[in-house]
């Protein structure tokens, strides 16, 4: 069964015989993992073993433990890392045979990377989610921070004005473990007093970290102020430029072959899986189209090739020019931006 980080503390009492802790935010898991340890612990599993799937380990060993008698009388609690989420022939066999062997005595704990839609549809996946609990940890962003954030303000019993709310989801966005410490910290410093941006800014430095495919998704959206902010710490944190223009440029290529399709009246369904966008992408990809039309993005993509040729011929990251790119995707840039000199 699905259930989101947030709503763990409903499903603790009594606890599954499962709980799949999977995906690419590690505050996430590990504040699920700690939640569900403690819960075991007032529910009588004293013992603890772990298990890594590395080339040391072998998957018989998993059977036996899940088989052996406690040497205490106590319940056990076992933890299985999957590095990669994918247990391979003999640990799908495996897992398959161990949830079919029900023991209340036993509670296994899964963790594991971000999982791919063949991954969750596998016969593994499927048997520890009808044993137990999955819980899709990964790094929310946009109104799922927000929610997020909003929960961890509750949970510290801060009193914050909205203009500090909205000051702390621009510094912390994606970056959890920070925006924690910082709640944690807030806490300590106001001791119950309502507090706002001004007195908020006194304290905190942007700590908020992104990557070049949310770039990509804002770019799409035509997100400007957002778009502004990832570019700004991309190069803050030292995210090469090559890595960014490639980002751009995959979006703008898959741009300009789904916009002369278009401009064919082609049918766009065999683009779509030719291009490996997925329906959850779809809507961005349909937005940007409506809005650009195709001239605009063939001048885009002259732009992207000036910005690599520079980066090739001189050594020379021109950021100023990939700024100057990324707001194209708003077509009301086209008008001011048209006369960009390489």
């Amino acid at each position: 069964m699905r259930v989101y980080p947030e709503q763990l503390g409903r499903h603790l009492s009594p606890l599954a015989q499962c709980y799949s802790l999977m995906g690419d935010e590690p505050w996430l898991i590990e504040n699920a993992r700690s939640q569900l340890l403690e819960a075991a612990r007032q529910q009588g599993f004293m013992e603890r073993v772990s298990f890594e799937q590395d080339s040391g380990f072998a998957w018989a060993d998993l059977r036996n433990e899940w088989q052996a008698m406690s040497l205490f009388a106590s319940r056990r609690i076992i933890e299985l890392t999957l590095p990669q989420g994918k247990p391979g022939a003999d640990g799908s066999a495996m897992l398959t045979e161990l949830m079919a062997q029900p023991n209340p005595d036993l509670l296994l704990i899964v963790r594991g990377p971000k999982l791919a839609s063949e991954q969750t549809n596998s016969k593994w996946f499927k048997a520890l989610d009808n044993a137990g609990i999955y819980l899709p940890c990964n790094t929310p962003e946009g109104a799922q921070f927000s929610r997020w954030l909003d929960g961890r303000i509750s949970a510290h019993r801060l009193l914050l004005e909205p203009d500090a709310k909205a000051m702390l989801a621009s510094l912390y966005e994606g970056n959890l473990l920070a925006a924690e410490q910082a709640l944690a910290l807030l806490s300590l410093l106001t001791a119950g007093r309502r507090v706002g941006g001004a007195e908020l800014a006194q304290y905190f430095e942007d700590q908020s970290r992104f990557n070049v495919f949310q770039l990509a998704d804002a770019l799409l959206a035509n997100q400007q102020e957002r778009i502004a902010h990832m570019l700004a710490q991309l190069k803050a944190e030292g995210t090469a430029l090559p890595i960014v223009l490639w980002a751009v440029f995959r979006e703008l290529s898959s741009l300009l072959s789904l916009k002369s399709a278009q401009e064919r009246r082609e049918s766009m369904a065999p683009l779509w899986s030719k291009l490996r966008i997925w329906d959850k992408r779809k809507p961005l990809y349909e937005n940007a189209l409506r809005r650009l039309t195709l001239a605009q993005i063939e001048a885009m993509l002259a732009l992207s090739s000036t910005i690599e040729l520079k980066l090739k011929q001189a050594g020379e990251e021109d950021w100023t020019l990939l700024t100057h790119l990324c707001l194209l995707f708003d077509p009301r840039a086209h008008q001011q931006l048209v006369q960009l000199e390489s």
